[in-house]
């Protein structure tokens, strides 16, 4: 009976998972759809302004008498219609601020560097985080039924770890957009979401059963909870620094006379705001990663007598903490700016999804517990 219990849960969660997927799906499409559409929005807005500076200029023109040169003294010339300028800083400011010429002011707001909320609340994104509150709330009843079938936290294997880790990811995305308007970077992580899930479901799908006795330990809750927290704050990092390196060629384009041909990203805040959030937000992820260190060898040595083993899910976990202390070490103190910390911090995100993927699978060793 108690058997049948616990699989009927276990298809229950499974049904939770597919239903999330699909919800999340939803969202990913409502996400892009705000970028394309708000971005298409923003071209007609720059076109406008425009024409609306070309009139300007001939209007002021015509106005100037002939024989008087400019900036004459004593010049009464009505400038009145002359104020309609270019965009100023055009890479991250609108170009819908022109007043006065019948285009909405504000109308495509783009990000600022604070990345705080502005007046305007686009109707696609708010679609799309209305669905990935939902996706997440489903997501959640997932996790849970799946814990109430396996009678244990959720993250025993390879399956549970992708399953929890996704939702857990979805969730500090949220959580960070009660403060900070980050939803240009839906796309980027309920799409990992989505591959996650459906990795999950596909390659690594395991039954709901027992833990080896190695598992079977509340170091289980206190190690594994910390390294799914800190791997979904690598994972916003990543979201980051892959945009950062978008929107600093998109700057260098720009300002050398190049055409802006990637104009969703003026949704996104400039890439020095990106790289100070991003490396903020590493710091903190780094400090839950040294507890997951620390924590780990702790629970070797009552698992298997010894803190440290040289085994190879511990020489990875170990690679991840190096690569990180030397991306906040690079940036704080020899100056590593821009593009290099940029791809330094997404090194440090492949070297995590190695360790869960790669190690896991395919090495042998003490932690080869995946359920694989």
């Amino acid at each position: 009976m108690l058997f049948s219990i616990n699989e009927t849960m276990g298809q229950y969660s499974e049904l939770f998972m597919l239903l999330a997927a699909g919800t999340y799906t939803v969202a990913f499409i409502a996400f892009a759809w705000d970028l394309a559409k708000s971005s298409k929005m923003l071209r007609a807005v720059d076109l406008k302004a425009a024409e609306l500076a070309a009139q300007a200029t001939t209007t002021e023109a015509a106005r100037v008498p002939v024989g008087v040169g400019a900036g004459t003294a004593g010049d009464d010339v009505d400038r009145s219609d002359a104020d309609v300028s270019g965009p100023v800083g055009r890479a991250e400011r609108p170009t819908s601020a022109v007043s006065g010429r019948g285009t909405a002011a504000g109308a495509g707001q783009t990000a600022d560097g604070s990345m705080r909320y502005a007046g305007e609340r686009r109707a696609p994104a708010r679609v799309a985080v209305a669905l990935t509150v939902l996706g997440a709330a489903i997501h959640a009843a997932g996790v849970i039924t799946r814990a109430l079938g396996a009678g244990r936290v959720p993250w025993g294997n390879m399956y549970e770890f992708l399953t929890t880790g996704a939702f857990v990811a979805v969730a500090v995305f949220l959580l960070v957009l009660i403060r900070r308007d980050l939803r240009f970077l839906g796309t980027f992580v309920i799409g990992l979401a989505i591959i996650m899930l459906v990795a999950a479901s596909i390659a690594f799908w395991t039954p709901v059963g027992h833990l080896v006795p190695a598992l079977q330990s509340y170091w289980l809750i206190i190690h594994v909870s910390i390294a799914v927290m800190s791997s979904a704050l690598f994972t916003l990092t990543f979201a980051m620094s892959a945009l950062q390196l978008v929107q600093s060629h998109r700057q260098k384009t720009i300002a050398a006379g190049g055409a802006d041909k990637l104009g969703f990203m003026r949704l996104v805040p400039n890439a020095l705001s990106l790289e100070n959030l991003s490396y903020r937000i590493n710091a903190i992820a780094f400090v839950g990663w040294t507890f997951t260190l620390m924590f780990g060898a702790i629970w070797a040595e009552k698992a298997w007598g010894r803190f440290w083993g040289w085994d190879t899910k511990e020489v990875w976990t170990f690679v991840i903490w190096v690569v990180y202390a030397g991306y906040l070490h690079a940036r704080a103190t020899r100056g590593w700016t821009g593009t290099r910390a940029a791809w330094l911090s997404i090194v440090g995100y492949l070297c995590v999804v190695f360790n869960f993927t790669i190690v896991n699978q395919f090495f042998n060793g003490l932690h080869s517990y995946s359920g694989l």
